[in-house]
């Protein structure tokens, strides 16, 4: 994971640029480069994982041109040599030292050719343009915002546009910005045409394209390790990776010290798998001291995104003491696709399929936006195999009715893709979700809704509450998340869209709490 910055325009406060970049120095601790671009600036902070040499630092520079990426282009070797065909040469194996050769070749139309997680920002030095990117998911992170003058920043993370803009956004995912504007190149949740496979070919695919996801994220030049929940989703990433490497992998998982549930079914799967297991606990204490760095690291107030990062994050932090792994698998991404707990009340075939697109497009903002910051702020690298675009993809195709719970048990298709194979045990396999911020211990989300009880009365809660008209805070720890943002993020609500909640619509789902154990059918998930 690496962290890049682009002023596109003469900086008037070079000190104050160079401190917003210094606050995602995690992200890339290994190296810092900043330099001039046309009348701006371009910053790489550097993460080494592909390329190790000092030549795969960027920014890459090139005919007057210049250009810094934080991405993972997969498949980039078979390009590079098209490339080298056209007479161009490369310095490192840095994967994204391709991006400005196929910037010359193909201009914009390179961002829908890539099959990448990345972010971009290009200073063409023929035109004077700059121009910037993001897949198609906003696996990786981008920002936006204007100076007082109108010159547009981009950078990494919300926090380094802190003081430098006064509105901050995240860069729309599926687009380029060129000339001024925002054009869509991708849109990953849209569906062409329905694809018909019956079950049996649909579940077929799947495991290809799922297995092909997973082998192509275990390519790093650095360590790679793996968050293992017990949960169907991650339990099938380590368990492809499992036959896919040589040597038995790491796995790591985290749980509250008293009630954790996911931690005994993290171990089963990890014996079944072969893995080198390490079980992380938290107590209390560390979850209620970690809160303020975890809502700033995050840069959100969203109840679901911030009970579930405690556990990532704590976990994460222990990785990046204890081991020198640089690389992390992890299993987000699945419930978007196939459906949560909630999603058994839709109504009909075609409102699941409309909620998956929202959710899909979304992402960037909720479960992307958790794993990048808790694994990157580590100086750890995220990759999201269910998130593979050809993945994605063909399940947003199929028929929404194959996808819909009419089998007594949720991401059918999924399960059976992987059944009697000897992926995992049927325990595993067949598992009930729980989610993750339940699962790591019920308790942990019980002592954060304790906690924010006692700040506030309920003459408080109605006052303070009643300062905010986006999003507005409708528990009394929902305030206290906001009040936490708003103290490092002043005034940036809107960088996130609402609360990630159940579909009110829905019957069975207008509820005033995320977790799914407040649903009817939530059953044997707890257990």
């Amino acid at each position: 994971m690496c962290s890049i910055i682009g002023y596109c325009g003469p900086v008037p406060d070079r000190d104050a640029f160079e401190r917003g970049f210094a606050r995602t120095k995690s992200r890339g601790p290994d190296d810092t480069r900043i330099i001039s671009a046309g009348k701006g600036l371009l910053g790489f902070h550097r993460l080494s994982i592909m390329g190790l040499t000092p030549s795969g630092m960027q920014p890459f520079e090139m005919n007057g041109c210049a250009a810094v990426c934080n991405g993972e282009l997969y498949g980039f070797e078979s390009e590079r040599e098209k490339l080298r065909g056209k007479g161009y040469t490369f310095l490192s194996d840095s994967d994204c030292e391709i991006i400005l050769p196929m910037y010359f070749e193909y201009g914009t139309d390179m961002f829908a050719m890539l099959d990448a997680e990345f972010a971009c920002v290009i200073f063409d030095g023929r035109t004077g343009e700059y121009v910037a990117a993001r897949d198609p998911i906003g696996i990786r992170p981008l920002y936006y915002g204007y100076d007082g003058r109108g010159t547009v920043i981009f950078a990494s993370e919300a926090k380094n546009l802190v003081g430098l803009t006064e509105r901050i956004m995240p860069f729309p995912p599926g687009h380029y910005y060129k000339g001024g504007r925002f054009v869509r190149y991708c849109d990953i949740a849209a569906v062409d045409a329905v694809c018909r496979d019956d079950p049996e070919t649909a579940c077929g695919k799947i495991r290809e394209k799922l297995v092909a996801g997973v082998r192509k994220r275990l390519v790093s030049d650095s360590k790679v390790g793996f968050l293992l929940s017990g949960g169907l989703d991650s339990s099938l990433v380590c368990a492809i990776a499992a036959r896919e490497s040589s040597a038995p992998i790491e796995t790591f998982a985290i749980g509250m010290s008293g009630d954790a549930i996911d931690l005994k079914y993290a171990r089963q799967a990890a014996d079944f798998i072969g893995s080198r297991h390490t079980e992380v606990y938290m107590t209390p204490d560390e979850v209620i001291s970690s809160l303020e760095r975890v809502i700033e690291l995050l840069g959100t107030w969203d109840i679901t995104t911030v009970r579930a990062s405690m556990g990532m994050y704590l976990v994460c932090r222990a990785i990046h003491e204890r081991t020198d792994l640089r690389v992390i698998l992890t299993g987000e991404i699945s419930d978007e696709l196939f459906g949560y707990k909630y999603t058994d009340f839709a109504p009909s075939a075609e409102a699941f399929q409309l909620e998956a697109q929202k959710r899909v497009r979304e992402l960037h903002m909720y479960d992307v936006l958790r794993a990048d910051r808790c694994i990157s702020v580590n100086s750890l690298e995220a990759r999201v195999p269910f998130g593979d675009l050809d993945f994605v993809r063909y399940v947003m195709s199929l028929d929404p009715e194959m996808k819909l719970n009419k089998y007594g048990k949720g991401k059918y298709l999924l399960r059976r893709a992987f059944e009697g194979l000897g992926y995992l045990p049927d325990g595993i396999l067949w598992r009930e979700k729980a989610a993750f911020s339940d699962a790591v211990g019920h308790s942990m989300v019980d002592y954060l809704k304790e906690y924010a009880e006692t700040r506030y009365s309920d003459s408080e809660f109605e006052e303070k509450r009643g300062k905010y008209s986006h999003a507005q805070p409708f528990t009394k720890e929902s305030l206290l998340y906001r009040e936490i943002f708003e103290k490092y993020y002043p005034g940036q609500s809107e960088m996130i869209a609402d609360f990630w909640m159940p579909n009110r619509e829905w019957e069975g789902c207008d509820v005033d709490d995320p977790s799914a154990r407040v649903l009817s059918n939530y059953g044997e998930s707890g257990k």
